[in-house]
C-alpha cells in the first residue's frame, strides 16, 4: 500500500463534526486497502467458500450509502446499484467488475450520503428506513453506517494481506 494519507478525526468537535469525520476516515480506510491493486486482485477471493473480495466490499459499500441515505432520506423506492431487487448480497458478485465501475457508483453515493447529511438541518432529522417500515434519525445512520466501514474495513485487512502480505492500519 502507499503512505497513509487519510486525515484523521479531530480530538474535539461537536457530535455531528465527530460522526462526519470518523466516517470519512473509515470511507478514506477501504479507499486504502485498494489503493495500487489491479482489477485481478481487487477480485480475488479471500478463500472458499467465501466469495468476499475488495471489489465487492467496495461494491457493497456503495450499497449501504445508498440504503441508508438516498432511500431514507430522499427516496424510499430508489433501487439499489447492482439488485433491483433489494438483494444486498448480488453487490458482493465483483466477478465481472472493474475498479473503475465499482468506484464510480461508490464514490457517486458517498458524495450524495455526504450532501443529504450537509442539507440536513439536525441530526434528529427523520427518514423511513424501507426495509423495516419505521422512522430513523440521520445520527441513526450516520453511526450504522460508520459501523458497516468499520466491520468492512477489518475484512478488507485480511483481504489485503492475503494480496500482499501488509498488515492492516
Amino acid at each position: 500500500m502507499t503512505d497513509d494519507k487519510r486525515v484523521g478525526p479531530p480530538h474535539f468537535g461537536s457530535e455531528r463534526d465527530m460522526l462526519r469525520a470518523f466516517l470519512d476516515y473509515h470511507r478514506a480506510t477501504l479507499a486504502m486497502k485498494c489503493e495500487g491493486l489491479t482489477d485481478e486482485e481487487l477480485r480475488q477471493q479471500s478463500m472458499p467458500p467465501s466469495t468476499l473480495s475488495l471489489l465487492g466490499l467496495v461494491r457493497h459499500m456503495a450499497e449501504v450509502e445508498r440504503s441508508w441515505f438516498r432511500r431514507v432520506f430522499e427516496d424510499n423506492e430508489a433501487p439499489l446499484v447492482w439488485s433491483d431487487r433489494i438483494d444486498f448480497q448480488a453487490a458482493y458478485d465483483a466477478s465481472k467488475s472493474t475498479r473503475a465501475e465499482a468506484f464510480a457508483a461508490w464514490e457517486a453515493e458517498v458524495e450524495n450520503s455526504r450532501r443529504v447529511e450537509r442539507e440536513a438541518d439536525s441530526l434528529d432529522q427523520a427518514g423511513l428506513q424501507p426495509r423495516w417500515g419505521e422512522e430513523v434519525s440521520l445520527r441513526m445512520a450516520l453511526v450504522h453506517v460508520l459501523l458497516e466501514y468499520g466491520r468492512h474495513n477489518g475484512h478488507a485487512d485480511f483481504l489485503r494481506e492475503g494480496i500482499d502480505g501488509t498488515v492492516g492500519a
